[in-house]
């Protein structure tokens, strides 16, 4: 199995997202919203994005893993969507957007999970 590695890294980096947003909450006395506080803000907009594409990343991974996807494909596309969710979470996270690194993730992101719809679909047709 493929999609186990790849779920356990991705889980990780949702782990290292979220106790950074736990940590400013604590260093800033907020226990709700965002306080008004930008480094805040951006912290929980950069654990929602990847909480928000990660799933369904992880859940079209193992569809096709399931459906017998080669195991060298599994592991390119997941890759694209490793390598994309980590480089959007990098450029959010920089107090001055690097909109480029974003963008590059993002690209990554939808890219993978395109790839990973369409072979599904395929797959299931066959």
């Amino acid at each position: 199995m493929i999609t186990p590695l790849f779920a356990g890294v991705l889980t990780l980096l949702y782990i290292y997202l979220a106790t950074r947003v736990i940590s400013a909450r604590g260093a800033n006395g907020i226990g709700l919203g965002d306080g008004g506080n930008t480094d805040l803000l951006r912290r929980m907009r950069v654990h929602s994005n990847f909480a928000e594409y990660a799933p369904l990343g992880l859940l079209l991974l193992l569809l096709a893993e399931l459906q017998g996807l080669p195991a060298w494909a599994l592991i390119l596309i997941g890759l694209v969507l490793l390598a994309g969710r980590f480089i959007h979470a990098f450029g959010l996270s920089r107090a001055r957007e690097t909109h480029n690194l974003r963008t590059i993730g993002m690209v990554l992101t939808l890219t993978a999970m395109a790839v990973l719809a369409l072979v599904n679909i395929v797959l299931s047709w066959l």
